[in-house]
């Protein structure tokens, strides 16, 4: 089950067809979805949880919470909106796509994932890119 939650006043809309694309997702990467929160938050309360849990002294658009088990993906994604909108005006695209990959990041990590070297970043921007066209193309919701 995949859950949306707001820490601020964003409102996410059309939750069916994102909640479909994102369990295909894990799916496609053998996971079953059990229980994940999408949680919408500010810079700074997004920088709080940061600090406190990764002691990390910087802005983010996405920390993820791992509490998977086997092949059953279960977490908490906490997304800054705020960042999301800057970095969609800096990629220039829309505030739904670039919510989507962060979504989609989000998940991938929970599938076992990992960005911090530079072919574990492309593997993931691979993925990211590939899932957003299958969202795209199946799901038809921009």
């Amino acid at each position: 089950m995949i859950l949306f939650f707001s820490e601020t006043n964003y409102k996410i809309s059309k939750k069916k067809p994102l909640k479909k694309w994102l369990t295909e997702i894990a799916s496609m990467e053998c996971k079953k979805i059990g229980e994940v929160s999408v949680v919408f938050h500010n810079d700074a309360q997004l920088l709080v949880l940061n600090n406190r849990f990764l002691n990390h002294n910087i802005l983010t658009d996405i920390i993820t919470f791992d509490y998977s088990e086997k092949n059953i993906i279960n977490g908490d994604i906490c997304i800054s909106v705020e960042r999301v909108k800057e970095n969609a005006l800096k990629f220039n695209c829309s505030f739904m796509e670039e919510l989507r990959r962060v979504m989609v990041h989000g998940i991938l990590h929970l599938c076992g994932f990992e960005d911090k070297k530079n072919d574990e970043r492309l593997l993931m921007r691979q993925k990211e890119n590939s899932a957003l066209e299958l969202f795209n193309t199946k799901y038809n919701y921009k």
